[in-house]
């Protein structure tokens, strides 16, 4: 008897998402037995959810935002028997239902769920805490701590790229130190964006082109704080090219360690707590997904 629940955060940006749970409800019913919905009150009560009641279900479901979809696969991603994830999009920027290829629109975002396509995605791991989209120090920092919610909630994700242009005029350089197997980095940086996911404030920007099961996380680093510079990275979407000159760095690798002085507030799915030093590990498809329309 197949069992799904809706793990629904009401406070998400969409003000809709409650009046819809009736027509959302009954589409699964065509595919699930039981179809249970808890509403999340406070910060953390999905995860404390999925870590009572996640061997209950065939599916858990994720209704909110990209800060209730980060909480939910951190309590998922370390269980031993996970079962399938799937978004449906109720924020402002939902990234990475994006990455996934969902409607944002929920009513047709619950048609793809039921049409029941599964993808192993690859989840990035920074100590005991998990990540689908991005993990990034520096700028992207900045720019998370100046979005103004008001503003965010009007604008969406224009927000992001206006509150970019704000967080670069007088930001310092740190000093940067990368090791991985593939390349090593001992410099001063602005910017250091590690990517698991092809979207950042809900567009397809520094890297358009990431895989999600290949194991590898793509990673861009700007050493000089540029207007210019910075723009153009950030303009990777219109182009899908990265810009040249030696401030850019880019390549892949699985894992890396990075220590940067003075220690940098970590932006982790933009979720802001840790510091530097940290390592990080991509854990290859560790994820079963159902997704929407993929190329």
């Amino acid at each position: 008897m197949p069992r799904a629940v809706i793990i629904l955060n009401p406070a998400a940006g969409k003000s809709a998402m409650v009046d819809q749970m009736d027509r959302i409800t009954d589409k699964l019913r065509l595919r699930y037995d039981e179809v249970v919905v808890y509403q999340t009150e406070a910060a953390g009560d999905g995860a404390a959810y999925i870590q009572r009641h996640a061997a209950e279900f065939d599916l858990i479901i994720g209704f909110g935002g990209d800060g209730t979809i980060h909480e939910l696969i951190n309590a998922l991603c370390p269980l031993a028997e996970r079962p399938l994830f799937a978004i449906l999009p109720g924020g402002t920027c939902n990234d990475f239902s994006r990455a996934i290829g969902m409607n944002q629109d929920p009513l047709l975002a619950v048609e793809q769920i039921l049409v029941g396509r599964v993808k192993h995605v690859d989840v990035g791991r920074s100590g005991s805490r998990y990540f689908l989209n991005f993990w990034g120090i520096g700028l992207i920092t900045l720019v998370s701590n100046n979005i103004d919610s008001d503003q965010k909630e009007r604008l969406g994700k224009l927000s992001y790229y206006i509150s970019a242009a704000q967080s670069i005029t007088g930001f310092e350089p740190f000093s940067l130190k990368i090791t991985s197997a593939d390349f090593d980095y001992d410099n001063t940086a602005c910017l250091l964006v590690i990517s698991n996911g092809a979207y950042t404030g809900g567009m397809r920007t520094f890297f358009p082109e990431t895989d999600l099961e290949d194991g590898l996380f793509d990673v861009l680093i700007i050493k000089e704080t540029s207007m210019e510079l910075a723009w153009k990275a950030i303009q990777l979407k219109l182009t899908g090219e990265m810009p040249e000159g030696g401030a850019v760095c880019y390549f892949k690798t699985n894992k890396l360690s990075i220590e940067a002085s003075p220690g940098q507030e970590i932006d982790c799915d933009g979720e802001i707590g840790d510091r530097t030093p940290d390592e990080l590990e991509n854990v290859r498809q560790h994820l079963a997904v159902l997704v929407g329309d993929l190329p």
